[in-house]
């Protein structure tokens, strides 16, 4: 536990510093030309596709009259622009955690082991290849994990649990692998994962829900259309921070566990010779009679 809130202090002293504010600037741009991207290209469509989705339900249709009679009627003009944001958040999530992961990680490591691991050795047990199929392969199967899961989030207990654990297992397995990708070997990490699993789940769990905060300033940018333009942005750079966040958590707490595993393993291998006193006495030697004749 000790490790686990030095390392989490430590991340956030980092983030503080203005190289690392800097650094996430340049995620925030593409990650912002992506979504603007796919909001010029699909947006009327998805919402057009989701209101008439919602007219040829009658269930939705009950609900739309049973607002009308309270007096909630216009609740139902902001339903369609929040259902397509609560579907794309995900995409945008995970968009985030990869440009980070590829573009930060490597970055912020490097800080990390030069300020506070300049003696460990980089053994490189991973490629930048091997880094990036494990990242997307993880992250294919959160979003399919996602979508899986969905029905489930009706019942109200699992909607606060499903998402984050699914993105803190997301986020502990692509900011563990990228930690370790430069000076840990392949058996290494495979022990450090085996022997830190739920400590780095944790971790994840956290930053999963800490990732769940910028939906709220998200959503607010349909509610507050004339903030859009503004909500929006800050909303996906407080996502780059907060993975930048992750990312020097998970690097501190991984480096810090390699360190110590060497140091055990070193430990181990050096074997203590004491002497041992001889147990048993030497008989004196007993002189021969000679007979005198």
């Amino acid at each position: 536990m000790n490790l686990l809130f030095d390392s989490f202090w430590r991340a956030v002293a980092y983030c503080l510093r203005p190289r690392v504010m800097l650094m996430s600037v340049l995620p925030l741009v593409l990650v912002i030309a992506f979504t603007l991207g796919l909001g010029y290209l699909y947006w009327e469509a998805a919402l057009d596709l989701v209101r008439l989705l919602l007219e040829s339900s009658a269930f939705v249709n009950n609900g739309w009259a049973w607002l009308d009679s309270i007096g909630l009627g216009r609740i139902k003009i902001f339903l369609a622009p929040l259902i397509v944001i609560f579907c794309v958040t995900p995409v945008i999530v995970v968009v985030s955690l990869l440009v980070v992961a590829l573009m930060m990680t490597p970055f912020l490591v490097r800080l990390v082991a030069l300020r506070r691991f300049a003696d460990l050795e980089e053994r490189k047990g991973a490629s930048f290849l091997h880094g990036l199929l494990w990242s997307l392969g993880s992250a294919v199967a959160a979003l399919v994990a996602m979508v899986l899961s969905i029905p489930l989030w009706f019942l109200p207990p699992l909607v606060l649990v499903l998402p984050p654990l699914i993105w803190g297992w997301l986020t502990y397995r692509v900011m563990a692998f990228d930690a370790l990708a430069l000076h840990a070997d392949a058996e290494e990490r495979h022990t450090l994962f085996q022997r830190h699993r739920m400590q780095l789940l944790g971790m994840g769990v956290m930053a999963g829900y800490l990732g769940a905060a910028p939906s709220l300033v998200w959503a607010s940018g349909v509610i507050f259309a004339a903030a859009f333009v503004i909500l929006v942005p800050l909303a996906i750079w407080i996502y780059t921070l907060i993975f930048a966040f992750s990312s020097l958590w998970f690097t501190h707490y991984c480096l810090a566990a390699l360190q110590a595993l060497r140091r055990e393993r070193a430990a181990a291998q050096v074997v203590v010779v004491e002497p041992q006193a001889s147990d048993t006495l030497t008989a004196p030697v007993a002189t021969p009679l000679i007979a005198l004749e």
